[in-house]
């Protein structure tokens, strides 16, 4: 399977992972519509969502950019719209945009919680949500979010609360929307790496050559989430997934498996998949 002639609804997708995703799925000729807010350059981060668009096409698939902000509602439903209007349809949504402040509770601002809480959880449910009528009438439909497996251990929920909290909810909304919507056939997942991966954000907001150094290439995640999106829906959904590496005799290699998290409702070995 393949995702050539797949449309697939992105939010965010300027830069870094989910413009890595974008070009994986490109790469067979797949339509990639992108709402993000990068109409023009940021002073810190790389890229716009019409250089994103450039390289979609010079990779081989359609790109429609759409400027716009996930936390707007009338902004969700022109980007809905727009798609269905440009492409016939939607097949894939992808929940990427996201916001992170990884500042402790008594420093976090209520701002910067609020803003965290509309982004990563609102604008995954409503963005998802406004699909769901147009993905039903997809042949394989998927909507998948970038963030991890509910875990209450303190290690991760006293660490950063507010930041924690938002990517949980996404997850949530997600595992959610895979139970209500399993009779329409369309599958909901999360995907999230082991290791943190190499992007812009994380050199600006964790910094250092020894962080950089340890993350993995954008691309080890494009492609664990393009395995997930040519799996047939209905007996993919409702999961937690884990980009893991796989240690050989060699070392480290360039391939990645998935796995359900332990204890969770549905726990079981993703089947091994060599990229």
């Amino acid at each position: 399977m393949s995702l050539a002639g797949k449309t697939i609804l992105m939010s965010g997708g300027s830069r870094g992972i989910g413009l890595a995703i974008a070009l994986r799925a490109a790469a067979d000729g797949a339509n990639i519509a992108l709402l993000a807010k990068t109409d023009t350059p940021h002073p810190k981060l790389e890229g716009t969502v019409h250089s994103a668009a450039e390289q979609i096409r010079a990779a081989g698939g359609n790109a429609l950019p759409i400027v716009g902000d996930v936390r707007n509602d009338d902004d969700i439903t022109e980007a809905v719209l727009k798609t269905q209007g440009e492409f016939g349809g939607i097949d894939i949504v992808i929940n990427n945009a996201s916001v992170i402040d990884l500042s402790r509770s008594l420093d976090l601002a209520a701002k910067k919680y609020d803003l965290m809480q509309d982004v990563n959880v609102r604008g995954t449910f409503l963005l998802s949500r406004a699909a769901v009528p147009i993905l039903r009438d997809a042949a394989n439909p998927h909507i998948l979010s970038l963030s991890p497996p509910l875990n209450i251990d303190p290690k991760w929920l006293g660490a950063h609360t507010g930041y924690t909290l938002a990517k949980y909810g996404m997850t949530m909304v997600t595992l959610g929307l895979a139970a209500e919507f399993a009779a329409d056939g369309i599958a909901a997942n999360t995907l999230w790496p082991r290791t943190t991966i190499a992007t812009a954000a994380v050199q600006n907001l964790l910094g250092g050559d020894l962080v950089m150094a340890a993350s993995r290439t954008p691309d080890i995640y494009a492609d664990a989430a393009y395995e997930v999106l040519i799996r047939p829906a209905k007996e993919l959904t409702g999961q937690t997934l884990i980009v893991e590496d796989v240690l050989t005799d060699a070392g480290v290699t360039d391939f990645a498996r998935y796995a359900a998290v332990p204890g969770t409702p549905d726990s079981r070995l993703f089947p091994d998949i060599f990229l």
